[in-house]
């Protein structure tokens, strides 16, 4: 795992700066996406590793699936992939790439749990907090866990607020043991 990070990191990180020079952070992160899934699927996998398949033919083959959504310089960066073997590092250079881009567009995304469902109400409240508290826009995605009884869980990155029941009660089951 590491070792796909650590050869995924300089992909990234050049794709993010192209995307980036040219403005298409979007399409470059909608083209990845769709690379990444391209490369997810069991068959595609035994495909890239075949040694029977040629680099033309797999470049040909996730340009067909993946580089329409984007442009040329897009479309080259697939080829570099193929060429020096790292469509299997896919899905790291996506996440690192939309960690440089959540970070150049001063999102963050926001992941709340919570024991029954929020009302568009409480989602905006949890938002505009989270808004003013880390400084960015905020991407809420919101979970039920009926086993938290209630309150929620909020995971910004690597921040965790936990102010769920459950977590209440138990922190009251060792102040009284």
């Amino acid at each position: 795992m590491s070792q796909a990070i650590t050869a995924a990191r300089p992909y990234a990180q050049a794709a993010f700066d192209e995307a980036q020079k040219l403005g298409e952070l979007k399409a470059w992160s909608e083209m990845l996406s769709a690379a990444t899934a391209a490369v997810a699927n069991p068959d595609m996998q035994s495909v890239i590793r075949s040694p029977k398949v040629k680099t033309e033919q797999l470049s040909g083959l996730m340009l067909a699936l993946s580089a329409d959504k984007a442009g040329q310089m897009a479309k080259n960066f697939i080829k570099i992939l193929v060429e020096n073997n790292r469509l299997l590092v896919l899905p790291e250079i996506y996440a690192l790439f939309e960690v440089l881009r959540a970070e150049a567009e001063k999102s963050l995304d926001v992941v709340v749990t919570s024991a029954y469902d929020l009302t568009d109400a409480q989602k905006q409240k949890v938002s505009a907090s989270m808004k003013t508290k880390m400084g960015r826009e905020i991407k809420l995605t919101c979970e039920t866990n009926r086993e938290l009884l209630g309150g929620i869980i909020i995971r910004a990155g690597d921040k965790v607020i936990d102010g769920s029941a459950r977590t209440r009660l138990s922190e009251l089951a060792v102040a009284l043991a």
